[in-house]
């Protein structure tokens, strides 16, 4: 699933290069057999971080953006709701951490949700917000790939 404004449709190619190498770490690696931490794929221009965390309620879930990278937010196990915004609806909680990519944000109003299932993943890029890690049917153990494809 990707989802974004019309403004933002021809901004970024989904489907170049990094994005290609990108798929294909995710469709062709054997999750089980790695564990917590970085995956260098092409250096720094795309990168895996394997998270194994368990899901929580979603007012303890925070929304973030990154400038530097495109997410591609992998389910391997588990399942969870992800929080989605456009990011110019959210109000800045945080300064931009430039070593690690990361804002956070003040919890919206209103916000979009989805529910990535074991093989689903979403594309956040630098113009969305989001809230992983929220709390499914029930809590659950997840493993998660999240590709870090660096923007052009």
């Amino acid at each position: 699933m990707l989802t974004t404004t019309i403004d933002h449709a021809e901004k970024y190619n989904y489907l170049g290069e990094r994005f290609r190498k990108a798929f294909a770490f995710l469709r062709d690696t054997d999750f089980s057999v790695l564990s917590e931490g970085k995956v260098e794929i092409d250096g720094e221009n795309i990168f895996a971080e394997v998270q194994e965390y368990v899901t929580k309620p979603e007012n303890e879930c925070r929304f973030e953006s990154h400038k530097k990278y495109f997410d591609i937010q992998y389910m391997a196990e588990g399942e969870e709701y992800f929080g989605f915004i456009p990011l110019e609806e959210l109000k800045k909680d945080t300064g931009y951490d430039e070593t690690r990519d990361l804002e956070f944000y003040r919890f919206p109003e209103v916000n979009g949700r989805i529910h990535l299932k074991k093989g689903d993943f979403a594309v956040v890029s630098p113009d969305d917000g989001h809230q992983p890690r929220c709390i499914g049917k029930a809590p659950c153990k997840v493993k998660k790939i999240v590709v870090k494809v660096k923007v052009d």
